[in-house]
């Protein structure tokens, strides 16, 4: 709870010194301590008295511990009381872990039309590929390459490419990958028990303590008000149940990768630098000056300079400077609404909840008891006027702006598809007027999501197994082609007198076919594709890389489709000039993968020594010796980030749920780590061997094996 409070309010060093001086300076910027004060006096009379509340029971808590918390002993540093403020806090940092806080997908589509001829930046950053599957309408189609007259880079020396990048390392440098989750539901008339079935598991990073907090809470109704029974996760710091079912409803979420952020850029007020141009006439840029407080060290000044539409972020490659614009920078966007998800018994009524919740805008789906089901974006969306939200732009004239926020009755939603079946898995849900509303903050690219549509699509009848089972699906359908590329060029030809390459067509012809421990092909050939896709990005972007040392192709979330493109049509003017042809590019590519794993036999390096996951605590795991009393087991680990078992070092399912409400009893549940932080404690790690190894074990709690009775003071 600490720490989230701490990280978005910019306080991180007070407690761990000057080392975290750089992330306290980026948060600092949105002076979210002061937005989380504002948002407090904004709530309604009940909902400030339930943070009141919420905030004396924490202290009281706090007080009657014998001995400070072991982390703040360990630190020499101390606790702070909690304060309503910093329930909002928590928030803000779940904005700042699901947002683009820095604004560089945006920035960086805004740098390649402007530094770019107008049909390549087309043909690299579409908004999907073929690999989309939204639920309401179809796959993107490609682009065309652009010709000769465009672009020509046996003919320039556009192709430099970054080459004073530092190394790439296709395990750690991912390109085109974005953090998210999975979640989908299947209507009553697709279920063995006639109930709707909800799934979801939330991709987070991994730690000692986990995100979330199992709850199952029951209170009796008041009059003609029915009992109430909640069960799921709850975030620390907030008393509200982010996600799980009710009796009525159960409901998840998946990150939107919506746009909810814009780039302003200013325009200087040609007769005052302290002054910008804005629709009311030139304004004077505000100064705040924030303190940040340093363990072990002197405290720092940092001036923070806003303006109507938001902090100056930075400026851009042509030095001009930008303001960025964030549904977290307004109270309308913040507040603990969610709560009201715990008490909904309709899909109207949970919908309602979802629009009217100020939180970082996710996908949200909903399975009701009756068997309905539905899609809608929670949290605030903003209206936009006179532009689209993809580049950078003035507002100096007023003619582009955020024109308030849509009302409730405006948002997206999906009820009751005909095929009975929803899925969301931060790729496109939707097309058309929908997307327009939500806009592209960088979706995923669609691989994941179709596998699940079509995992889903398999199953006659669904039962709670078979969902959790979707969700440990690792098979690596999304890199057959990539496999299929790889030994296509490693000919008989081409691995004569090539020792290092005939090993390799040997480990991928026995790959797999899944991301599974054993699988040194998999391994290769997921290496093979990022090292081909960078070097191919890399030439066509140099332009860019030149304008912005900031640019990144990790930000071309969609990069597959122009990549895979290149490499079916084969245009000789598109090659990188470093190469004769683009057999030879591709085995260069294959090459950089056995020199990368020069060190060891290659059907050594298999997937499960790579992808070893290590959960440990963020204050105490990397003290030596000790450390380990508070981490989980370092074990290999199945999956990737395109499929459903999304598993990396230290981020994967935070939760895994799969539930029908009114039959809680039949749901399944995984969380890592457990619920208990405690080492000392023989509830430490409970849940987490299950978890790692996909074993079921049940949604609702079982007998109550220990009690503690909480009592007023008064």
């Amino acid at each position: 709870m600490d720490l989230l409070r701490r990280r978005s309010s910019g306080e991180l060093a007070e407690i761990f010194g000057a080392d975290l001086l750089p992330v306290d300076r980026r948060s600092r910027i949105h002076r979210f301590r002061e937005v989380a004060r504002r948002a407090v006096a904004g709530l309604s009379d009940g909902d400030r008295s339930l943070l009141e509340a919420y905030a004396a029971g924490v202290n009281s808590g706090l007080a009657s511990l014998g001995a400070s918390p072991f982390e703040y002993l360990v630190l020499r540093a101390e606790g702070k009381p909690w304060l309503p403020e910093d329930t909002i806090l928590v928030l803000l940092a779940m904005f700042m872990e699901l947002n683009d806080q820095e604004g560089r997908h945006e920035s960086d589509l805004g740098l390649m039309r402007d530094v770019l001829p107008a049909p390549l930046f087309a043909f690299l950053a579409p908004m999907g590929t073929e690999w989309d599957a939204p639920v309401v309408g179809a796959a993107v189609t490609q682009p065309a390459i652009p010709g000769a007259e465009v672009l020509d880079l046996r003919t320039t020396t556009a192709a430099a490419g970054n080459r004073s990048a530092p190394p790439f390392r296709p395990e750690i440098s991912v390109l085109h990958q974005v953090e998210g989750s999975n979640n989908w539901a299947v209507a009553g008339s697709l279920t063995t028990n006639g109930g709707a079935l909800l799934a979801n598991d939330m991709h987070l990073g991994l730690s000692i303590p986990n995100t979330w907090y199992r709850a199952s809470i029951a209170w009796p109704g008041e009059g003609s008000d029915p009992a109430h029974s909640i069960t799921g996760v709850t975030l620390p710091g907030a008393p509200v149940l982010v996600a799980g079912s009710n009796t009525h409803v159960a409901w998840g979420y998946t990150n939107s990768y919506g746009d909810w952020t814009d780039l302003v850029v200013l325009e200087d007020d040609p007769n005052d630098h302290g002054a910008y141009l804005t629709p009311d006439g030139p304004k004077k840029i505000e100064s705040h000056e924030e303190i940040l407080h340093v363990h072990g060290g002197p405290d720092e000044k940092l001036v923070v300079e806003s303006t109507i539409w938001g902090p100056i972020l930075d400026k851009d490659h042509l030095g001009r400077r930008r303001v960025m614009r964030w549904t977290a920078h307004d109270v309308h966007g913040i507040n603990i609404g969610m709560g009201r998800m715990e008490t909904a018994r309709t899909l109207e009524e949970a919908f309602d909840a979802a629009h009217r919740a100020g939180v970082p805008p996710q996908n949200c789906v909903v399975a009701e008891a009756s068997g309905r089901i539905g899609w809608t974006i929670m949290g605030a969306i903003p209206r936009r006027a006179g532009f689209d939200g993809t580049f950078p732009e003035s507002w100096a004239d007023g003619t582009r702006r955020w024109d308030g926020w849509l009302d409730p009755a405006e948002y997206p939603r999906i009820v009751d598809p005909a095929g009975g079946r929803i899925w969301s898995a931060n790729a496109r849900v939707v097309d058309g007027a929908m997307l327009r509303a939500i806009g592209d903050g960088g979706y995923d690219l669609g691989a994941r999501a179709r596998q699940i549509r079509d995992d889903l699509s398999a199953l006659p009848k669904a039962r709670p197994g078979d969902l959790m089972k979707i969700q440990l699906d690792d098979r690596a359908l999304f890199l057959q082609r990539w496999r299929d590329l790889l030994l296509a060029e490693l000919t008989p030809a081409a691995i004569e007198g090539h020792p290092r390459r005939r090993e390799l067509r040997e480990v991928a012809e026995a790959w797999g076919a899944e991301a599974s421990t054993g699988s040194a092909g998999y391994r290769m050939v997921r290496a093979f594709r990022q090292f081909l896709s960078r070097d191919v990005m890399d030439a066509l972007t140099a332009p860019c890389s030149r304008a912005d040392k900031r640019f990144s192709v990790g930000e071309i979330t969609q990069a597959e489709g122009p990549v895979w493109a290149l490499l079916a049509a084969r245009p000789p003017h598109l090659l990188d000039p470093r190469y004769r042809s683009w057999s030879d590019q591709i085995l260069a590519a294959a090459d950089e993968v056995s020199d990368y794993y020069k060190d060891a036999p290659l059907a050594s390096m298999t997937w499960g020594e790579r992808n070893r996951v290590h959960v440990e605590h963020p204050v105490m795991g990397g003290i030596p010796i000790i450390g380990s009393w508070f981490s989980m087991p370092v074990e290999p680990l199945p999956g990737d980030v395109d499929m459903p078992r999304v598993q990396g070092l230290d981020f994967g399912a935070s939760e895994r749920m799969v539930v029908a409400p009114g039959h809680e009893e039949e749901g399944l549940f995984h969380m890592p780590a457990g619920q208990c932080a405690n080492p000392l404690s023989p509830h430490f790690g409970d849940g987490h061997a299950a978890w790692a190894r996909g074993l079921p074990t049940p949604f609702l709690p079982g007998p109550a094996a220990s009690t503690l009775t909480l009592r007023p003071s008064s």
